[in-house]
């Protein structure tokens, strides 16, 4: 067993209603005044004002940001950032999916140390805590509440770019299952098979520990236990509770473990062509594995227990069953089977195959890569 490093940096709320907790929480870090980010999708549902409402009723003075889109970009974070400034607030409260916590995350980096938030792209470049920050995921899939990545787009270079350091971690997260059982069918397959990529892909990474082996099989095991279920009804409450307890589980494995060529070559076909994450993601978690299953060490068939709906005996595995098993599952959740299916062209595989080298899980894939199998594996995802 190789050396590791692990640790628990962070206070999690969980259960139906702990939205109720925030005034309470920001008293005890004596904030007086927040700093709410979210986008105009959650305030459109009502939610944003919900959570305005809870912090009114402590007393505690707020200015809220709701510009933030899907694919937030540098431009974004600097207006949030110099709104924050001018507000006087201390503290940060992100309020939604990946988008809004990746946003708060970098703004509580520029807020105390300056500069631009490209300045802190790669790994390990923030030098010291951020803002206090409090996240409150609204999907089940992006598990950014505990992760340490900050994932923003520079339109100069239509880049993807992250912003890796254990700095970033929100220093609390809420998980209100309350929060996701309103979601979209189409909304909560793609954040709950990102959700799964993330367990997926640090449960085979070469950083994998036995500490992120083990938030990764309880989230893949909660996950692919109820992902279909969820999906169906999100109204279903012990599906709901089980989606966000295993995402958390997922975004603790891949913040200690990494991830690997599914989110490399992910960031450039959104940068590129605008396509969520999730569904990025998705449809490219099947070529990936195909290609990885060379290097697979006996993962596979872990994996494939814990997503299967066939629980009968399995004699022989074979890597291609978890592939085809991955395949079906993006079919029941009604993903989109190929990247030209959500608009992506062959022309510019090049450059985003040069974009997803540039990511450092590609360090972490567990079959060496280079920018020519990344080439190949973009057309056959096509």
């Amino acid at each position: 067993m190789k050396d590791f490093t692990f640790k628990i940096p962070q206070n999690i709320e969980f259960g139906f209603g702990s939205l109720k907790k925030l005034p309470g929480i920001l008293k005890e870090n004596n904030s007086n005044h927040v700093f709410l980010i979210s986008d105009r999708g959650l305030e459109k549902l009502g939610v944003v004002k919900k959570i305005e409402d809870i912090i009114k009723s402590g007393g505690i003075n707020f200015t809220t940001y709701l510009e933030v889109t899907p694919n937030p970009t540098v431009s974004i974070v600097e207006e949030a950032t110099a709104l924050y400034k001018k507000c006087g607030a201390t503290s940060i409260v992100a309020f939604g999916g990946g988008s809004p916590i990746d946003v708060a995350k970098a703004v509580g980096v520029l807020a105390n140390y300056g500069g631009k938030i490209t300045d802190y792209e790669g790994n390990h470049k923030v030098p010291g805590p951020i803002v206090p920050m409090i996240a409150i995921p609204t999907t089940a899939g992006t598990g950014s509440e505990v992760t340490a990545s900050s994932v923003i787009t520079d339109e100069d270079r239509n880049y993807k770019f992250s912003v890796f350091s254990y700095e970033t971690l929100p220093k609390y997260a809420i998980l209100d299952p309350e929060l996701i059982i309103t979601a979209p069918a189409s909304i909560a397959a793609a954040c709950g098979i990102d959700a799964l990529i993330h367990a997926i892909e640090a449960y085979i990474s070469l950083n994998a520990s036995p500490f992120s082996d083990a938030m990764a099989e309880k989230g893949m095991e909660l996950i692919g236990k109820n992902i279909r279920r969820f999906v169906a009804n999100r109204a279903d409450k012990e599906a709901a509770a089980a989606m966000m307890t295993g995402c958390n589980f997922a975004g603790i494995s891949f913040a200690w473990a990494r991830l690997g060529n599914v989110h490399a070559m992910s960031h450039p076909v959104s940068a590129f062509f605008n396509v969520s994450h999730g569904i990025a993601n998705s449809i490219l978690l099947p070529t990936v594995m195909e290609y990885n299953a060379l290097a697979d060490n006996g993962r596979y068939e872990i994996i494939y227990n814990y997503i299967r709906e066939d629980k009968g005996v399995i004699n022989n595995f074979k890597p291609e069953i978890l592939i085809e098993e991955l395949k079906k599952l993006n079919n029941d959740l009604k993903i989109p089977k190929s990247l030209s299916e959500v608009g992506v062209t062959e022309d510019m595989i090049p450059e985003m195959a040069k974009d997803a080298m540039k990511s450092g899980n590609i360090l972490a894939n567990p079959r060496q890569t280079n920018i020519n199998d990344i080439i190949d594996l973009y057309k056959k995802a096509l």
